[in-house]
């Protein structure tokens, strides 16, 4: 049986990839990010280990023990953690310490390298999730109009240029002007400031930069971002299509329906 080994941050992804990895066969081995994985996880998988994102030693040992040759990383981690110097062995910060960039991306890049180092191969969780991945159109009853449609090629192109430059993947417009942008705060905050700045009917845009690995560095919404755009009134979303995770698809579709809230892959 093939041995897949599954680095587990938050969300429903990681659920995801163990039931999909599964149905192929292979025996799932999970590496759980303490405070960031759901507890629910060890339920899915063929074995656990609960660890701080730092404990390098540790994750290697474990991988050589398991013999691992594939893995994939996927879920949610918060960039707070990810700099916190207490969750790291000296191994660990030294590497991060040593990077010439300190962007999230930077940081997987180097876990990629490592690995490689040790024979182990990252793969594309996108393989396993292919249903997830949503393709050009509009995914929900309501269509743009003229306004909307403007503005949510204003937003694209914008986010492509702005992720271009390694400034951020997600906008927010209204009427051909950026209200927001994303950065540090994380998505949800940028939704609640946008609303907060232009009121109802803005839109946010969220696309992939050129250079994204989609080994590591997926892209993701999900019903909590369709929730916080309900709540601050949103008239549409816009996300690349083929480049991005649409994480409970049908519950997703569902509250932007009710909520008259438009989705448009483009």
């Amino acid at each position: 049986m093939k041995r897949i080994g599954l680095i587990a941050g938050g969300g429903a992804l990681p659920f995801e990839f163990i039931k999909s990895a599964k149905r192929t066969g292979s025996k799932v081995i999970v590496f759980a990010i303490k405070g960031m994985a759901d507890a629910k996880i060890a339920e899915h998988a063929d074995k656990i280990y609960w660890m701080d994102i730092g404990q390098y030693k540790k994750f290697l040992l474990l991988l050589l023990k398991e013999r691992i040759r594939n893995i994939a990383m996927i879920g949610k981690v918060e960039k707070n953690v990810v700099y916190d110097r207490k969750k790291y062995d000296g191994k660990g910060w030294r590497t991060i310490e040593n990077l010439k960039g300190k962007e999230d991306y930077s940081v997987l890049a180097e876990v990629t390298r490592h690995l490689n180092r040790f024979g182990i191969n990252v793969l594309e969780p996108g393989q396993y999730l292919a249903h997830l991945i949503p393709q050009i159109g509009v995914l929900t009853r309501a269509m743009p109009d003229k306004k909307i449609e403007k503005d949510i090629l204003f937003g694209y192109d914008m986010a492509k240029k702005l992720a271009g430059e390694d400034i951020g993947q997600t906008i927010i417009v209204k009427n051909g002007t950026v209200v927001a942008v994303e950065a540090m705060e994380g998505t949800d905050r940028t939704i609640d400031r946008a609303g907060k700045i232009a009121g109802d009917g803005c839109v946010m845009v969220k696309v992939s930069r050129p250079d994204q690995d989609m080994r590591w560095d997926i892209p993701t919404v999900g019903v909590e971002t369709m929730k916080r755009l309900e709540k601050n009134r949103f008239a549409a979303l816009a996300i690349e299509s083929g480049r991005m995770f649409l994480v409970d698809r049908r519950e997703f579709l569902y509250i932007a329906d009710n909520a008259n809230i438009i989705v448009q892959a483009l």
